[in-house]
């Protein structure tokens, strides 16, 4: 019987040479007991630390072309996001239009990476970016509390990519994780990977509602070995939302994870990502963090509604040196 390697060894194996095996991995996950064991063996977050890091990091100013780069990069990760209520058919065909031409004015400026909306409109947003490289997400899993039946929550994602959703972003059962029924959440999530077919799956993990960053490191490796494309840390519902310090976990976890079994995931922050300084933050927490591969939009998202208009506003200013309003922007 292979050994399966302990986690703290792991994360300090050199990504050519993974620690982690796919059968070592199938041992970990084949029961209850030794997935709990595993994460319970990874590292402590130091709480302290991780919060004076992210501070730190935040403090880091670009400039000139170099911000121009970053303000642009920024664009290129955004996922496009409505989920209300009231969204309308036409809200999403005008969100859509956006998506592809952020900035009419400015040919130069490149479209966002992907809408994002409730699986009935993916029908719409899909028509509506036809023949443009923006992909379409759509919420699934009983979005956004995840409380509802394994079969509900199956149908609701194959219907989503079978009307066209590139992207699902589902969410974990966290009334299962904090009472310790790991193996209850990892089975779900394999099961909703395996329903996405090749539509890329991620994981909201709601970071809000886990009380720790031990929880939040536990919850990321436990969704990266369920199958997932990314790491997502909320739906935007609950309050926190994404913060630079769990952000931060997050960003060491799929470093670590890829350093030990040699597959690379991708994160996105969601919820309370406003203004232009908000996402070079995040970018600059990225590169030092991740480092240079996670930077582009298959590996680093955005998820917002209003950063957009500010990061538009803010690439007008250094363009024209003129700062354009926010009603020169169409509302997002």
């Amino acid at each position: 019987m292979t050994t399966t390697a302990a986690p703290t060894e792991a994360l300090k194996t050199p990504p050519d040479e993974p620690a982690i095996t796919p059968d070592q991995i199938g041992e970990i996950t084949a029961s209850d007991a030794s997935l709990r064991g595993f994460l319970a063996g990874l590292p402590g977050v130091d709480q302290v630390g991780a919060q004076a890091r992210a501070a730190a990091l935040s403090t880091r100013s670009i400039k000139t072309t170099a911000k121009a780069w970053a303000l642009d990069l920024a664009v290129t990760m955004i996922d496009l996001t409505t989920l209300e209520g009231q969204d309308t058919p036409g809200k999403v065909r005008a969100l859509c239009a956006k998506a592809r031409r952020p900035d009419p004015a400015d040919p130069e400026c490149p479209p966002v990476a992907a809408i994002c909306v409730y699986s009935d409109l993916v029908p719409v947003a899909k028509e509506a970016l036809a023949g443009s490289a923006v992909k379409v997400a759509s919420v699934a899993t009983a979005f956004p509390s995840g409380r509802s039946s394994l079969e509900v929550k199956i149908r609701e994602t194959t219907d989503a990519v079978a009307a066209g959703a590139d992207e699902i972003d589902m969410v974990i059962d966290r009334g299962a994780f904090l009472s310790g029924r790991y193996a209850e959440v990892f089975e779900e999530i394999v099961a909703v990977k395996r329903a996405c077919g090749s539509a890329h799956l991620k994981v909201i993990l709601e970071t809000g509602e886990l009380a720790t960053y031990d929880n939040v490191r536990r919850a990321s490796w436990l969704a990266m070995l369920a199958g997932g494309d990314f790491i997502k840390t909320s739906t935007g519902k609950v309050s926190p939302a994404a913060t630079l310090p769990v952000t931060l976990v997050m960003l060491e976890a799929v470093r670590d994870f890829r350093a030990a079994t040699g597959r690379q995931v991708g994160v996105k922050p969601a919820g309370g990502i406003r203004t232009s300084k908000d996402a070079i933050r995040y970018l600059v927490l990225v590169n030092e963090t991740a480092g240079e591969d996670w930077l582009y939009p298959d590996w680093f998202r955005l998820g917002a509604s209003s950063l957009l208009n500010d990061l538009l506003m803010q690439r007008t200013k250094m363009r024209t040196g003129t700062y354009a309003g926010p009603d020169y922007f169409t509302l997002d």
